[in-house]
């Protein structure tokens, strides 16, 4: 694939784009990367504008999509939860033409996928997904390049998701492994694995692709011999805060620890999307600390600081990937 074979496409989900075009916009953020730590300037978006539309903050992504628009040449507009009238005083539909006639893309983080799903439909420009409750593809990608420079092509790598898998991250991971070929376990209890028509639809593309799709609730056993295990916070922005109490009681189990790194093996390595609640050193850390008593929740902090842990390499990975991705598209 080649980058401009994307021109005007609009990146929602992984399940709209072939392997080839995964690869190729891997491949393409390798080679942009590669351009950034060398000096060398690409600025192949000059002159263009994009509306960044925050419903929902982000450290991460917010930065990615502004530094790397800069780089392409861009100038990033930022639409924080209070910088637009969308869904208050304006329909998606509307704000969707209007910032369609004055820019040239739009990112949007929020909500529902049909939120996203609707704005694509009425802009005119390309709309790329920063996450949704359902998806967060962006992710995906600077996850998958990240393993591709640590252990090479990505057909057949073994990933395990730890935690709650029902939503954006574990949802995303599983599609993004049955189009990629690899072995993806969720490991989690039964009623934190994925809806079982995404189950259904990925095993479809699985037959395809040679992946392989499975769930367990033995994180020992499901670990072994992985390439990566990967978590995420166990309770989504937005969520109240009565749910936190059942979450430690029911993933506690499934907590990222030494011990879990070990039964993988030594070639394992750790992940997380970020923000980590591994250490008591933020407001809510210490909140969950002074009310329940655990220092840590996802995973443990000896995981997270160890040299399994490869976190930091995939949060700069998110700039590489959404940089590919504009530019693609633009």
């Amino acid at each position: 694939m080649k980058a401009h074979d994307l021109k005007g496409k609009n990146f929602l989900k992984l399940l709209d784009f072939t392997p080839e075009e995964i690869q190729g916009l891997i491949d393409f953020a390798v080679d942009l990367k590669a351009m950034k730590k060398a000096g060398e300037a690409h600025r192949f978006c000059e002159g263009k504008n994009v509306a960044l539309l925050f419903e929902k903050d982000s450290t991460r992504t917010r930065c990615a999509f502004e530094v790397a628009a800069a780089d392409l040449g861009m100038h990033p507009v930022y639409l924080g939860p209070s910088g637009s009238q969308m869904g208050k005083k304006e329909s998606i539909e509307d704000t969707a033409r209007v910032l369609g006639r004055m820019f040239d893309g739009i990112e949007y983080r929020g909500f529902g996928q049909a939120i996203v799903e609707d704005l694509a439909a009425n802009a005119g420009v390309p709309v790329w997904n920063g996450l949704t409750n359902e998806f967060h593809p962006t992710q995906i990608l600077a996850d998958f390049m990240t393993m591709q420079e640590v252990a090479g092509p990505l057909k057949g790598q073994k990933l395990v998701y730890m935690g709650d898998a029902r939503f954006n991250m574990g949802n995303s991971l599983m599609v993004g492994a049955a189009k990629m070929g690899m072995h993806f376990i969720a490991c989690a209890p039964k009623q934190y694995w994925p809806a079982d028509d995404l189950v259904a639809t990925c095993r479809e593309i699985a037959a395809q692709t040679g992946a392989t799709i499975e769930f367990s609730d033995d994180p020992m056993t499901a670990v072994a011999g992985a390439n990566v295990i990967y978590t995420d916070v166990w309770v989504s922005m937005g969520e109240p805060d009565e749910v936190w109490q059942e979450r430690i009681e029911q993933l506690t189990p499934f907590r990222v620890t030494s011990e879990v790194m070990a039964a993988a093996g030594e070639q394992c390595r750790f992940m997380h999307c970020l923000p980590s609640f591994h250490d008591v050193q933020t407001t809510i850390g210490k909140e969950i600390y002074d009310r329940y008593g655990i220092d840590c929740m996802e995973v443990a902090d000896d995981v997270f600081e160890s040299p399994a842990s490869i976190v930091f390499d995939e949060a700069e990975n998110r700039m590489h990937t959404i940089k590919a991705v504009m530019a693609a598209t633009l």
